[in-house]
Protein backbone atom coordinates (compact mmCIF):
# COMPACT_ATOMS: atom_id res chain seq x y z
CA UNK A 1 0.00 0.00 0.00
CA UNK A 2 1.33 3.60 -1.10
CA UNK A 3 1.30 6.63 1.11
CA UNK A 4 -1.60 7.99 -1.36
CA UNK A 5 -3.44 5.25 -1.45
CA UNK A 6 -3.41 5.14 2.78
CA UNK A 7 -3.98 8.71 2.72
CA UNK A 8 -7.18 8.35 0.50
CA UNK A 9 -8.76 5.59 2.65
CA UNK A 10 -8.10 7.65 6.32
CA UNK A 11 -9.53 10.46 5.01
CA UNK A 12 -12.97 9.34 5.26
CA UNK A 13 -12.48 6.98 7.75
CA UNK A 14 -15.51 9.08 9.91
CA UNK A 15 -17.41 9.87 7.30
CA UNK A 16 -19.96 12.07 9.16
CA UNK A 17 -16.90 14.20 10.11
CA UNK A 18 -15.23 14.36 6.70
CA UNK A 19 -18.32 14.73 5.30
CA UNK A 20 -19.50 18.15 6.92
CA UNK A 21 -15.36 19.56 7.02
CA UNK A 22 -15.89 19.11 3.06
CA UNK A 23 -19.06 21.00 3.12
CA UNK A 24 -17.55 23.45 5.53
CA UNK A 25 -14.66 24.51 4.13
CA UNK A 26 -16.85 24.34 0.21
CA UNK A 27 -18.92 26.89 1.46
CA UNK A 28 -16.33 29.15 2.70
CA UNK A 29 -14.46 28.66 -0.36
CA UNK A 30 -17.46 29.63 -2.86
CA UNK A 31 -17.41 32.76 -0.64
CA UNK A 32 -13.86 33.41 -1.17
CA UNK A 33 -13.67 32.25 -5.07
CA UNK A 34 -16.74 34.69 -5.41
CA UNK A 35 -15.14 37.77 -3.51
CA UNK A 36 -11.72 37.13 -5.91
CA UNK A 37 -14.10 37.15 -9.15
CA UNK A 38 -15.26 40.42 -8.22
CA UNK A 39 -12.04 41.84 -7.52
CA UNK A 40 -10.69 40.44 -10.35
CA UNK A 41 -14.27 42.00 -12.75
CA UNK A 42 -13.76 45.78 -11.13
CA UNK A 43 -10.17 46.22 -10.82
CA UNK A 44 -8.14 43.80 -12.98
CA UNK A 45 -10.52 42.96 -16.27
CA UNK A 46 -8.73 44.82 -19.08
CA UNK A 47 -10.80 46.87 -21.10
CA UNK A 48 -12.14 45.86 -24.87
CA UNK A 49 -10.34 47.59 -27.89
CA UNK A 50 -13.02 50.10 -28.27
CA UNK A 51 -13.53 50.45 -24.90
CA UNK A 52 -9.79 51.64 -24.74
CA UNK A 53 -10.47 54.64 -26.73
CA UNK A 54 -13.30 56.16 -24.97
CA UNK A 55 -13.44 58.96 -22.19
CA UNK A 56 -15.86 59.98 -20.10
CA UNK A 57 -15.73 64.17 -19.68
CA UNK A 58 -18.23 65.15 -16.47
CA UNK A 59 -18.07 67.64 -13.84
CA UNK A 60 -14.55 68.03 -11.73
CA UNK A 61 -16.60 67.75 -8.13
CA UNK A 62 -19.14 65.15 -8.67
CA UNK A 63 -21.41 63.26 -11.26
CA UNK A 64 -24.74 65.38 -9.74
CA UNK A 65 -23.49 68.47 -11.32
CA UNK A 66 -24.32 69.18 -15.01
CA UNK A 67 -21.83 70.55 -17.84
CA UNK A 68 -22.92 72.86 -20.53
CA UNK A 69 -24.07 71.40 -23.90
CA UNK A 70 -21.97 73.38 -25.70
CA UNK A 71 -18.92 72.10 -24.19
CA UNK A 72 -19.41 69.46 -26.68
CA UNK A 73 -18.56 71.54 -29.82
CA UNK A 74 -15.36 72.77 -28.02
CA UNK A 75 -14.20 69.20 -26.86
CA UNK A 76 -14.86 67.95 -30.79
CA UNK A 77 -12.21 70.54 -31.47
CA UNK A 78 -9.35 69.08 -29.40
CA UNK A 79 -6.99 66.97 -31.46
CA UNK A 80 -7.22 63.24 -31.88
CA UNK A 81 -11.03 63.33 -30.59
CA UNK A 82 -13.48 61.44 -33.24
CA UNK A 83 -17.20 61.13 -32.04
CA UNK A 84 -18.15 63.33 -29.20
CA UNK A 85 -22.04 62.34 -27.54
CA UNK A 86 -23.78 63.63 -24.53
CA UNK A 87 -25.65 61.30 -21.79
CA UNK A 88 -28.28 62.01 -19.29
CA UNK A 89 -28.64 59.95 -16.69
CA UNK A 90 -32.21 59.81 -15.58
CA UNK A 91 -32.60 57.55 -13.24
CA UNK A 92 -36.65 56.36 -13.81
CA UNK A 93 -38.56 53.73 -12.32
CA UNK A 94 -39.78 50.86 -14.26
CA UNK A 95 -43.08 49.60 -13.12
CA UNK A 96 -41.89 49.19 -9.48
CA UNK A 97 -38.83 49.76 -7.39
CA UNK A 98 -37.95 45.78 -7.39
CA UNK A 99 -34.48 45.35 -8.45
CA UNK A 100 -35.56 43.31 -11.17
CA UNK A 101 -36.90 45.72 -12.84
CA UNK A 102 -34.01 48.02 -12.64
CA UNK A 103 -32.40 48.98 -15.73
CA UNK A 104 -30.17 52.03 -16.95
CA UNK A 105 -32.01 54.78 -18.93
CA UNK A 106 -29.83 57.52 -21.01
CA UNK A 107 -30.91 60.23 -22.73
CA UNK A 108 -28.14 60.92 -25.66
CA UNK A 109 -28.20 62.05 -29.05
CA UNK A 110 -29.91 59.23 -31.52
CA UNK A 111 -27.60 61.00 -34.41
CA UNK A 112 -24.44 60.15 -32.55
CA UNK A 113 -24.28 57.66 -29.42
CA UNK A 114 -23.65 54.58 -32.02
CA UNK A 115 -20.47 56.62 -33.35
CA UNK A 116 -18.64 57.00 -29.57
CA UNK A 117 -19.87 53.01 -29.08
CA UNK A 118 -19.48 51.41 -32.65
CA UNK A 119 -19.02 47.90 -31.11
CA UNK A 120 -22.79 47.81 -30.66
CA UNK A 121 -24.56 46.37 -33.48
CA UNK A 122 -27.97 47.77 -34.30
CA UNK A 123 -29.65 47.27 -38.09
CA UNK A 124 -30.19 49.83 -40.05
CA UNK A 125 -33.60 50.64 -40.43
CA UNK A 126 -33.90 50.27 -36.68
CA UNK A 127 -31.64 53.18 -35.82
CA UNK A 128 -33.12 55.53 -38.68
CA UNK A 129 -36.36 54.66 -37.20
CA UNK A 130 -35.25 55.78 -33.72
CA UNK A 131 -33.62 59.12 -34.92
CA UNK A 132 -36.83 59.85 -37.03
CA UNK A 133 -39.06 59.30 -33.54
CA UNK A 134 -38.26 62.05 -30.72
CA UNK A 135 -40.04 59.52 -28.65
CA UNK A 136 -38.74 57.01 -29.37
CA UNK A 137 -35.62 54.25 -27.73
CA UNK A 138 -33.16 51.75 -28.55
CA UNK A 139 -33.10 49.05 -25.81
CA UNK A 140 -30.26 46.49 -25.29
CA UNK A 141 -30.96 43.01 -26.31
CA UNK A 142 -30.38 41.14 -22.43
CA UNK A 143 -32.95 43.45 -21.52
CA UNK A 144 -35.07 42.92 -24.45
CA UNK A 145 -35.23 38.64 -23.65
CA UNK A 146 -35.48 39.52 -20.13
CA UNK A 147 -38.72 41.63 -20.39
CA UNK A 148 -40.27 40.04 -23.54
CA UNK A 149 -39.61 43.57 -25.51
CA UNK A 150 -40.11 43.56 -28.95
CA UNK A 151 -40.07 46.20 -31.59
CA UNK A 152 -43.22 48.53 -31.07
CA UNK A 153 -43.94 47.83 -27.86
CA UNK A 154 -44.75 50.75 -25.89
CA UNK A 155 -41.95 51.63 -22.11
CA UNK A 156 -43.14 53.66 -19.83
CA UNK A 157 -41.14 55.14 -17.00
CA UNK A 158 -42.10 56.99 -14.15
CA UNK A 159 -39.24 60.31 -13.58
CA UNK A 160 -37.75 59.64 -9.92
CA UNK A 161 -35.02 62.65 -10.11
CA UNK A 162 -36.65 64.58 -13.01
CA UNK A 163 -40.45 65.27 -13.18
CA UNK A 164 -40.73 63.96 -16.16
CA UNK A 165 -42.80 60.38 -17.04
CA UNK A 166 -41.43 58.71 -20.20
CA UNK A 167 -43.67 57.62 -22.65
CA UNK A 168 -41.82 55.80 -25.15
CA UNK A 169 -41.47 53.32 -27.75
CA UNK A 170 -39.26 50.68 -28.63
CA UNK A 171 -37.79 51.26 -31.75
CA UNK A 172 -34.53 49.54 -32.51
CA UNK A 173 -32.66 46.45 -30.44
CA UNK A 174 -28.87 46.73 -30.18
CA UNK A 175 -26.51 44.07 -29.43
CA UNK A 176 -23.34 44.67 -27.45
CA UNK A 177 -20.24 42.79 -28.24
CA UNK A 178 -19.91 40.95 -24.91
CA UNK A 179 -22.38 40.91 -22.41
CA UNK A 180 -25.94 42.74 -21.82
CA UNK A 181 -25.70 46.37 -20.75
CA UNK A 182 -29.02 46.85 -19.05
CA UNK A 183 -29.67 50.37 -20.58
CA UNK A 184 -32.21 51.87 -22.84
CA UNK A 185 -31.26 55.16 -24.81
CA UNK A 186 -34.12 57.84 -25.87
CA UNK A 187 -33.95 60.99 -27.48
CA UNK A 188 -32.59 63.56 -24.30
CA UNK A 189 -35.01 66.31 -26.19
CA UNK A 190 -37.96 64.66 -24.15
CA UNK A 191 -36.77 65.53 -21.14
CA UNK A 192 -35.76 68.91 -22.32
CA UNK A 193 -38.87 69.79 -23.62
CA UNK A 194 -40.94 68.24 -20.16
CA UNK A 195 -38.29 70.41 -18.24
CA UNK A 196 -36.79 73.00 -19.70
CA UNK A 197 -34.55 73.81 -16.78
CA UNK A 198 -32.65 71.44 -17.92
CA UNK A 199 -32.35 72.65 -21.49
CA UNK A 200 -28.60 73.18 -22.71
CA UNK A 201 -26.43 71.19 -20.38
CA UNK A 202 -25.99 67.42 -19.75
CA UNK A 203 -25.11 65.34 -17.48
CA UNK A 204 -21.64 63.87 -18.77
CA UNK A 205 -20.14 63.68 -22.40
CA UNK A 206 -18.58 60.40 -23.94
CA UNK A 207 -15.62 61.04 -26.03
CA UNK A 208 -13.94 58.74 -28.78
CA UNK A 209 -10.51 59.44 -29.29
CA UNK A 210 -8.71 58.20 -32.57
CA UNK A 211 -6.62 55.71 -30.34
CA UNK A 212 -5.74 54.35 -27.06
CA UNK A 213 -2.68 56.23 -27.42
CA UNK A 214 -4.13 59.12 -27.54
CA UNK A 215 -6.49 58.78 -24.09
CA UNK A 216 -4.22 60.75 -22.20
CA UNK A 217 -3.55 63.18 -24.14
CA UNK A 218 -6.93 63.94 -24.93
CA UNK A 219 -7.92 63.85 -21.16
CA UNK A 220 -5.45 66.38 -20.31
CA UNK A 221 -6.52 68.94 -23.50
CA UNK A 222 -10.38 68.66 -22.40
CA UNK A 223 -9.82 69.63 -18.09
CA UNK A 224 -7.25 72.17 -19.61
CA UNK A 225 -9.51 74.04 -21.87
CA UNK A 226 -12.35 73.87 -18.72
CA UNK A 227 -9.87 74.70 -16.19
CA UNK A 228 -10.76 78.40 -15.43
CA UNK A 229 -14.29 77.87 -16.49
CA UNK A 230 -17.22 77.87 -14.26
CA UNK A 231 -18.15 74.17 -14.60
CA UNK A 232 -14.52 72.64 -14.85
CA UNK A 233 -14.24 69.03 -15.87
CA UNK A 234 -12.60 65.75 -14.92
CA UNK A 235 -12.02 63.55 -17.94
CA UNK A 236 -10.77 59.79 -17.57
CA UNK A 237 -10.88 56.79 -19.36
CA UNK A 238 -14.12 54.75 -19.25
CA UNK A 239 -12.95 51.63 -17.02
CA UNK A 240 -11.42 54.60 -14.73
CA UNK A 241 -15.25 56.44 -14.69
CA UNK A 242 -16.86 52.62 -14.05
CA UNK A 243 -14.23 52.05 -11.07
CA UNK A 244 -14.93 55.51 -9.81
CA UNK A 245 -18.97 54.79 -9.83
CA UNK A 246 -18.19 51.69 -8.24
CA UNK A 247 -15.80 53.92 -5.30
CA UNK A 248 -19.14 56.32 -4.61
CA UNK A 249 -20.00 53.19 -2.69
CA UNK A 250 -17.44 52.88 -0.48
CA UNK A 251 -13.94 51.78 0.24
CA UNK A 252 -14.85 48.14 -1.75
CA UNK A 253 -11.50 47.16 -1.94
CA UNK A 254 -10.98 47.12 1.64
CA UNK A 255 -14.23 45.46 2.46
CA UNK A 256 -13.37 42.58 -0.11
CA UNK A 257 -9.81 41.97 1.42
CA UNK A 258 -11.20 41.53 5.14
CA UNK A 259 -13.93 39.50 3.80
CA UNK A 260 -11.25 37.18 2.54
CA UNK A 261 -9.20 36.92 5.23
CA UNK A 262 -12.19 36.22 7.55
CA UNK A 263 -13.08 33.85 5.34
CA UNK A 264 -9.52 31.96 4.90
CA UNK A 265 -9.26 32.46 9.44
CA UNK A 266 -12.66 30.44 9.45
CA UNK A 267 -11.17 27.78 7.31
CA UNK A 268 -8.40 27.46 9.01
CA UNK A 269 -9.91 27.08 12.20
CA UNK A 270 -12.12 24.43 10.81
CA UNK A 271 -9.13 22.05 9.28
CA UNK A 272 -7.23 22.48 12.23
CA UNK A 273 -9.80 21.64 15.04
CA UNK A 274 -11.30 18.38 12.64
CA UNK A 275 -7.59 17.63 12.47
CA UNK A 276 -6.82 17.68 16.13
CA UNK A 277 -9.76 15.32 16.88
CA UNK A 278 -8.61 12.76 14.29
CA UNK A 279 -4.61 12.93 15.20
CA UNK A 280 -5.20 12.92 19.24
CA UNK A 281 -7.78 9.92 18.37
CA UNK A 282 -5.20 7.92 16.73
CA UNK A 283 -2.40 8.34 19.30
CA UNK A 284 -2.35 4.44 19.77
CA UNK A 285 -2.30 4.00 15.85
CA UNK A 286 0.26 6.40 15.18
CA UNK A 287 2.34 3.64 18.03
CA UNK A 288 1.37 0.74 16.11
CA UNK A 289 2.29 2.36 12.68
CA UNK A 290 6.02 3.19 14.21
CA UNK A 291 6.07 -0.24 15.47
CA UNK A 292 5.47 -1.41 12.03
CA UNK A 293 8.49 0.56 10.78
CA UNK A 294 6.63 3.98 9.55
CA UNK A 295 9.41 6.76 9.93
CA UNK A 296 8.57 10.08 11.54
CA UNK A 297 8.26 11.84 8.50
CA UNK A 298 5.68 9.47 7.16
CA UNK A 299 3.49 9.79 10.03
CA UNK A 300 3.83 13.40 9.09
CA UNK A 301 3.48 13.53 5.21
CA UNK A 302 0.31 11.01 6.41
CA UNK A 303 -1.88 13.65 8.53
CA UNK A 304 -0.80 16.77 6.86
CA UNK A 305 -1.64 14.89 3.25
CA UNK A 306 -5.26 14.11 4.99
CA UNK A 307 -5.73 17.65 6.19
CA UNK A 308 -4.42 19.03 2.41
CA UNK A 309 -7.20 16.36 0.75
CA UNK A 310 -9.83 17.56 2.46
CA UNK A 311 -9.20 20.73 1.94
CA UNK A 312 -8.75 20.71 -1.36
CA UNK A 313 -12.10 18.20 -2.33
CA UNK A 314 -13.54 21.16 -0.31
CA UNK A 315 -11.88 24.21 -2.04
CA UNK A 316 -12.99 22.39 -5.63
CA UNK A 317 -16.24 21.67 -4.38
CA UNK A 318 -16.90 25.27 -4.02
CA UNK A 319 -15.17 26.56 -6.72
CA UNK A 320 -17.48 24.57 -8.85
CA UNK A 321 -20.47 26.16 -7.34
CA UNK A 322 -19.69 29.66 -7.40
CA UNK A 323 -18.77 28.68 -11.32
CA UNK A 324 -22.14 27.82 -12.22
CA UNK A 325 -23.68 30.41 -9.60
CA UNK A 326 -21.45 33.16 -11.30
CA UNK A 327 -22.87 31.73 -14.41
CA UNK A 328 -26.35 31.77 -14.18
CA UNK A 329 -25.99 35.40 -12.77
CA UNK A 330 -24.15 36.78 -15.40
CA UNK A 331 -26.45 35.37 -18.09
CA UNK A 332 -29.20 37.65 -15.99
CA UNK A 333 -27.12 40.87 -16.81
CA UNK A 334 -27.25 43.52 -14.02
CA UNK A 335 -24.48 44.00 -11.89
CA UNK A 336 -22.91 40.67 -12.74
CA UNK A 337 -22.91 40.91 -16.53
CA UNK A 338 -20.12 39.86 -18.20
CA UNK A 339 -18.75 38.21 -14.83
CA UNK A 340 -17.25 34.67 -14.88
CA UNK A 341 -15.26 32.45 -12.81
CA UNK A 342 -11.70 31.96 -14.67
CA UNK A 343 -9.47 29.13 -14.24
CA UNK A 344 -7.02 31.43 -12.71
CA UNK A 345 -9.75 32.32 -9.88
CA UNK A 346 -10.38 28.32 -9.56
CA UNK A 347 -6.62 27.63 -9.37
CA UNK A 348 -5.91 30.35 -7.11
CA UNK A 349 -8.52 29.27 -4.78
CA UNK A 350 -7.57 25.89 -4.52
CA UNK A 351 -3.95 27.15 -3.60
CA UNK A 352 -5.33 29.24 -0.76
CA UNK A 353 -7.41 25.73 0.30
CA UNK A 354 -3.82 23.36 0.24
CA UNK A 355 -2.54 25.72 1.95
CA UNK A 356 -4.67 26.29 4.86
CA UNK A 357 -5.03 22.62 4.75
CA UNK A 358 -1.15 22.28 5.64
CA UNK A 359 -0.80 25.56 7.70
CA UNK A 360 -3.85 23.74 9.95
CA UNK A 361 -2.35 20.19 10.37
CA UNK A 362 1.32 20.76 10.17
CA UNK A 363 1.80 21.29 14.26
CA UNK A 364 -0.69 18.59 15.99
CA UNK A 365 1.15 16.14 12.89
CA UNK A 366 4.29 16.73 13.58
CA UNK A 367 3.71 16.41 17.46
CA UNK A 368 1.89 12.84 17.05
CA UNK A 369 5.55 11.91 14.62
CA UNK A 370 6.95 12.44 17.86
CA UNK A 371 4.77 10.17 20.37
CA UNK A 372 7.11 7.66 22.10
CA UNK A 373 5.72 4.32 20.75
CA UNK A 374 5.49 2.82 25.05
CA UNK A 375 3.33 5.99 25.49
CA UNK A 376 1.12 5.58 22.55
CA UNK A 377 0.16 2.05 23.23
CA UNK A 378 -0.19 2.93 26.87
CA UNK A 379 -2.26 6.19 25.80
CA UNK A 380 -6.23 5.56 25.99
CA UNK A 381 -9.04 7.72 24.58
Amino acid sequence: MTLASFVRKNAFRNKRRSILTVLSIGGSLLLLTFLITIWRSFYDSKPSEQSAQRLIVRHKVSLVFNLPSYYRQKIQAIPHVKEVVNEQWFGGQYKDDKPANYFAQFGTDPQEIFKVYPEFQIPADQLAAWQHDRAGAVVDAGLAKKFGWKIGDRLNITGKIFPVNLELTIRGIFTPPDYPTQTIYFNKDYIDEGFPKLKGSDGFFAVLADSPESVPTVAQAIDEEFRNADRPTKTESEHAFQLGFIGMLGNIKAFILSICLAVVFTILLVSANTMAMSIRERTREVAVLKTLGFTRNSILGLFVGEAVSLSLIGGLLGSLLCFLGVTGMASQGGMFAGMKVTPITIVASLMIAAIVGFASSFIPSYNASKINIVEGLRHIG
